[in-house]
């Protein structure tokens, strides 16, 4: 039996698809494509027409590669450019069209709670309670927990894309932007550093 994933970024889109063996899944196929979403939200968080043009046509690429499989085999999540997004409503009636297939736009809790539990299929088994951070294109996930289930998940708003869209749109790096966007992501972080201090993991 083929399972496949599609994950709607806000810097890339992903497609997996992988074979399950009792217990295992041999990877199938993986592809990735650069799209920033994130870069498409305007001040009052529309995705601009060309964003989701660009999103459509990496979407419809990937319906290709996922021909013939069952709706119950594959899963498609979107994050937190559309969490955000004004109009996500006529973003998903294209997307889902040229995918395919549903897509599941879900919380940032639903979203660390993956990052750390496909981070640890990946990972050799420990008792230790490890410790996940996932940096993204529009939001930060940060986990612990303790084999595959996670205890403690959060998702910040603080990412590549909409950091350096904010600080660094002209792609300019100097100290004193650089401050900036430290002090920034130091405030929308502060809750991390406490909920997940050192005390609280063995391993990161």
């Amino acid at each position: 039996m083929l399972l496949a994933a599609v994950d709607l970024g806000s810097n890339s889109f992903r497609l997996e698809i992988g074979k399950v063996d009792g217990a295992h899944i041999a990877r199938q196929g993986y592809w990735k494509e650069t799209v920033r979403l994130a870069a498409g939200l305007d001040e009052s968080n529309k995705l601009s027409k060309k964003a989701i043009e660009i999103a459509v046509e990496t979407l419809a690429r990937m319906n290709e590669r996922l021909r013939g499989m069952k709706s119950e085999h594959v899963r498609a999540v979107g994050t937190q450019s559309l969490r955000q997004a004004r109009n996500l409503d006529e973003f998903l009636l294209e997307a889902q069209d040229a995918l395919g297939f549903p897509i599941e736009v879900i919380s940032g809790r639903e979203e660390a709670r993956l990052v750390f539990e496909g981070c640890m299929h990946t990972l050799p088994p420990s008792p230790a309670r490890r410790l996940v951070v996932d940096i993204g294109g529009a939001s930060t996930e940060v986990v612990v927990g303790k084999g595959f289930l996670a205890d403690n998940a959060e998702s910040f708003k603080v990412g590549c894309v909409n950091t350096s869209l904010r600080f660094f749109r002209d792609g300019r790096i100097d100290r004193a932007n650089l401050k900036t966007a430290q002090v920034a992501a130091a405030a929308e972080l502060e809750e991390a550093v406490s909920v997940f201090a050192r005390g609280q993991w063995d391993e990161a």
